[in-house]
């Protein structure tokens, strides 16, 4: 299976910058698509940002367009999310999720990463 390493979480202030990376391990990177998930306390997982496996099309949730970007280096196997203009609302577990089969949802998850945006 996928073995999907997290780094780059920890404490901004509002209006600051962070860059998450998810390295891969296992299988194809390439053949997948990959995506970040955050949830904070007492509240659902939630879907923040998409990929492609060429990186050709990108999605993103309404509350981060225009601020986050979801990028990847197939040759590295690696997903990185660069979160701009951050907002204390923000402040989640961080989740890096790949797709490698067609058909279901996400099948590997990170450990999960803690960012926190101070105001």
């Amino acid at each position: 299976q996928v073995q999907l390493v997290e780094s780059g979480g920890g404490l901004v202030q509002a209006g600051g910058s962070l860059r998450l990376s998810c390295v891969a391990s296992g299988g194809t990177f390439s053949a997948y698509s990959m995506g970040w998930f955050r949830q904070a306390p007492g509240k659902e997982r939630a879907f923040v940002a998409h990929i492609t496996r060429g990186g050709a099309v990108t999605n993103y949730a309404d509350s981060v367009k225009g601020r986050f970007t979801i990028t990847r280096d197939n040759a590295k196997n690696t997903v990185y999310l660069q979160m701009n203009s951050l907002k204390p609302e923000d402040t989640a577990v961080y989740f890096c999720a790949a797709r490698t089969v067609v058909l279901g949802g996400y099948n590997a998850w990170g450990q999960g990463t803690q960012v926190t945006v101070s105001s």
